[in-house]
């Protein structure tokens, strides 16, 4: 498995861009397919953030995880984020997901950035384990979410 920058592997856009909007619509409701693909775009330009990580296997996309400047409207003084931590369902419970949040969060760390957020439906866990701590826990477009944030 290799993980790789999106800008250097533009043909994964479109098909993370369907998985993207495919699970997290709920969240973003006004946000339609095409404004995603044209915000995921900006991924192609190879700045610091946005930044898309994909994780791939002989060619095979196997899933995704970005740093963004903004990824909550209710909280735009929080910056940057780790988002859209997705792997493909087959490939789940292999530890790809981990390591596409340790690349991000190295990425960011080389960066100089010194702290980072992100928002969970459903994966605290997860991100505990990984080091993450708890920010506040509250409703985001009426689903119950944890915010979590890490410092380096």
């Amino acid at each position: 498995m290799l993980i790789l920058n999106l800008k250097d592997k533009p043909e994964h856009l479109l098909p993370l861009a369907q998985w993207h909007h495919a699970e997290w619509s709920y969240l973003n409701p006004l946000r339609s397919f095409d404004q995603r693909v044209q915000e995921m775009q900006e991924d192609l330009e190879g700045k610091v953030i946005p930044t898309t990580f994909v994780a791939e296997d002989a060619g095979e996309l196997l899933g995704s995880a970005c740093i963004l400047a903004d990824d909550m409207s209710s909280h735009p003084e929080l910056t940057p984020w780790l988002a859209s931590v997705y792997v493909n369902e087959v490939h789940r419970g292999k530890g790809i997901g981990s390591t596409l949040v340790k690349r991000v969060m190295q990425h960011a760390q080389e960066n100089g950035v010194k702290r980072l957020y992100l928002y969970t439906p459903d994966q605290e866990q997860m991100y505990a384990r990984l080091g993450w701590q708890l920010y506040s826990r509250e409703p985001y477009n009426g689903t119950p979410v944890t915010i979590m944030a890490i410092d380096f």
